[in-house]
């Protein structure tokens, strides 16, 4: 099987395309497209073919998908990039991507997704089956182009083997965003949760939804322990303000993923279940 990954260069798409190489069965072949030739140069090393364009380049999605029978769209743009650049990258590029697939005649999709999607919280665990309810302190583009996107994907004719993987908070392997966390977590009430997904364990899920031949739709993909504002600040090494207390929890269930249907149907088990175990082991 020929595996075509966009967004390799990215924080998680550098971390997964590794792994993916790493553990792919005998004769399997992955093949990258990326914007700068050199920063291609890793994954050559590796054993990747590396296809050199832009996301948003029709002509070179037909060059990348050619000849391909699946594809990872790890691509995104999140925080500090205006609000056009999200929907262009996120919706607009996957779309494109997805018209790209379907003409090359590629058999399966996975779209990298986020937890941010369903919006609101509704007192419980997120299933798959719960629809987006916008709102919430962390909505805005990047959770709203992406839901955009996994609609358009499910209504795009042909493409008929889409999985979806919801990634929760991404942290590890020397991933900033934990530390960019701590930076935003002291304006945080003390008890408002994150749900949280180390890099292998979020390769462990996308290589999971890749490979199962009976994978379908929506799935997933977290730790077993949503840590705390207190937690994240711990980590840290951040001493939690005495105001932190005082604050109400606007939503208690807000980003916290249940994960039973990828364990139940996939079994996936997390190689770190907490942040804590990923202390320990020294990999964050």
């Amino acid at each position: 099987m020929l595996t075509l990954v966009t967004g390799a260069t990215g924080q998680v798409g550098r971390r997964f395309v590794p792994r993916l190489l790493q553990g792919a069965p005998l004769g399997d072949r992955v093949r990258v497209l990326v914007r700068d030739e050199a920063r291609g140069e890793p994954f050559a090393a590796l054993g990747a073919e590396v296809v050199v364009g832009d996301l948003r380049d029709a002509e070179v999605l037909g060059k990348a998908t050619a000849g391909v029978d699946a594809v990872v769209n790890v691509a995104a743009a999140f925080r500090g990039v205006p609000d056009e650049e999200a929907r262009a990258v996120n919706r607009d590029a996957a779309i494109e991507l997805g018209r790209a697939a379907v003409a090359s005649g590629v058999s399966r999709f996975v779209q990298v997704s986020t937890g941010l999607v369903y919006g609101a919280g509704r007192g419980r665990p997120l299933v798959e089956e719960d629809g987006t309810v916008p709102g919430g302190h962390f909505w805005g583009a990047y959770p709203e182009s992406k839901w955009e996107a996994e609609k358009a994907l499910g209504a795009l004719e042909g493409l008929d083997d889409l999985r979806i993987g919801r990634l929760p908070f991404v942290y590890g392997d020397g991933d900033p965003h934990l530390d960019q966390a701590v930076q935003w977590a002291p304006a945080w009430p003390a008890m408002q949760r994150l749900h949280m997904g180390h890099h292998a364990d979020v390769a462990q899920g996308l290589r999971r939804l890749l490979y199962a031949p009976g994978a379908s739709g929506v799935y997933n993909i977290a730790d077993d322990a949503p840590v705390t504002t207190v937690d994240i600040l711990q980590l840290g090494g951040v001493e939690v303000p005495a105001e932190a207390y005082e604050k109400e929890v606007p939503d208690a269930w807000h980003s916290v993923m249940s994960t039973a249907r990828i364990r139940r149907e996939l079994g996936f088990r997390p190689i770190f279940p907490s942040v804590w175990t990923a202390l320990d082991a020294g990999v964050l």
